[in-house]
């Protein structure tokens, strides 16, 4: 455990800050360059526990993957190249890395072991295992919906029409990989629209992938076993790392950041959105496209901010960004209330019980049920020095290091040490521009 103590120093952000690159596109272009036929070269890969994991995973498949100097080199295997993997395939605390490499050897006929950390096992699968167990292969799980997993490839694999019951990045993108090496078409109908990050990509190198508008969602189909060559990808920035710093330059008096090349995906940045609504000084600049995905400088001023009423269509848009959202709630004028949370709880945390519980922590004035939560703003308590648990979850502790910094005795957190799982450079960053 690595704890970190943080206050309020009333020193401004400056200038350029560097996001890493996308998690989420980071680890698909590993995957998608270990099917394709050639060499691909990865340019601003976020080096994280996480995409490491991913990474190693398909090292031990036989995938040649190699570091060069500020890039990364994979030399695909082609659809059938995959062989049995000779040690578990360990997911640390990704669940991303998890569902997506379920779905990509799951059209194989080799036995693989997936095993996570203690946070990981405890997140639900079940969501996942039905479509692979649909498409033929066999699952033998712990209690049928965890962590520890093996999954089993047979000859026989048939594609599927799969109706999913609730918007997920990650199911869809399961089904997508696992229909690469199926022959025949595979639908996928999805209730609202949400992250497309697989779609792009798949799109960006060249395959024939369909996609239909159906009542809020879509309809993605996809005919299996098209061979593609591999194509050089550049990953954007997160914007999902870049809203901690968004929202720290709109609380601390003073500051102007720049933040380059940020993904600004419609599907991906209703953050912005919202604090664009709670009036936020935040100007999108150079829009353009890298490697099939939008991006744009965003410039970002010190803002005097207003409460907002976040609604449930908005969850998918920004599913990992409420625990800042939450921080920017509690230090704008008013009340604030965000609702369709249910999913928050099954993340590396239940998130929205660490939100409520921290900025209880904090003095804050919170009510939390089911699926919402109402934060009083600036009702804080500036006497105190609040105590932060992290639960084992990166959002979670990188947003109260923000809290920390609004609040007059600081904040103590538990432990910071997962925060490399996503953006191993975070505390570095600040200890730059001398906040802490």
């Amino acid at each position: 455990m690595k704890s970190l103590s943080v206050i309020k120093n009333d020193i401004a952000l400056k200038g350029e800050i560097k996001i890493p690159g996308d998690k989420s596109i980071s680890h698909r272009s590993l995957i998608f360059a270990a099917l394709a036929n050639g060499q691909t070269k990865i340019t601003n890969l976020l080096e994280s526990e996480d995409v490491i994991n991913t990474a190693n995973a398909l090292r031990n498949m036989s995938v040649d993957i190699e570091k060069k100097d500020n890039f990364w080199v994979v030399n695909g295997s082609g659809l059938v190249g995959l062989m049995e993997p000779q040690k578990e395939l360990n997911m640390g605390n990704s669940g991303t890395a998890a569902r997506l490499l379920a779905g990509l050897v799951a059209p194989y006929k080799f036995n693989s072991f997936f095993i996570g950390d203690s946070s990981l096992t405890k997140r639900p699968m079940q969501r996942i295992f039905k479509p692979i167990r649909e498409f033929g292969a066999n699952i033998i799980s712990r209690n049928e919906n965890y962590l520890p997993f093996v999954i089993s490839g047979c000859d026989e694999m048939m594609p599927i029409d799969y109706h999913m019951d609730v918007a997920s990045a990650q199911v869809k993108s399961c089904i997508l990989l696992s229909s690469l090496a199926v022959k025949g078409m595979t639908t996928i109908y999805e209730p609202t629209k949400c992250r497309n990050h697989s779609e792009i990509m798949m799109k960006f190198l060249g395959l024939n992938i369909i996609q239909e508008d159906y009542k809020n969602g879509k309809i993605i189909k996809y005919q299996g076993y098209q061979e593609y060559n591999a194509k050089d990808i550049e990953v954007i920035n997160d914007i999902s790392s870049a809203a901690f710093f968004i929202v720290a330059a709109l609380l601390i008096k003073d500051s102007e950041i720049t933040l380059s090349n940020i993904g600004i995906n419609p599907l991906r940045s209703g953050i912005i959105t919202i604090l664009k609504k709670m009036g936020g000084n935040i100007e999108l600049q150079n829009i353009r496209q890298i490697s099939g995905e939008d991006v744009a400088d965003i410039k970002v001023c010190h803002s005097k901010l207003k409460a907002v009423n976040v609604e449930a269509d908005m969850a998918a848009s920004m599913i990992d960004e409420y625990p800042i959202l939450a921080i920017a709630c509690a230090n704008a004028v008013g009340t604030s209330r965000m609702s369709g949370l249910m999913e928050l709880r099954v993340k590396e945390s239940d998130r929205l019980e660490m939100i409520a519980q921290n900025l209880e922590n904090c003095g804050v004035n919170v009510k939390a049920g089911k699926d919402y939560i109402e934060i009083e703003g600036q009702s804080a308590n500036q006497k105190i020095k609040a105590k932060i648990t992290s639960a084992m979850d990166h959002r979670i502790a990188m947003s109260f290091i923000i809290m920390g910094l609004t609040m007059s005795k600081g904040v103590e957190i538990d432990d910071i040490s997962m925060i490399n799982t996503s953006f191993p450079d975070f505390v570095k960053i600040f200890n730059q521009h001398s906040i802490f």
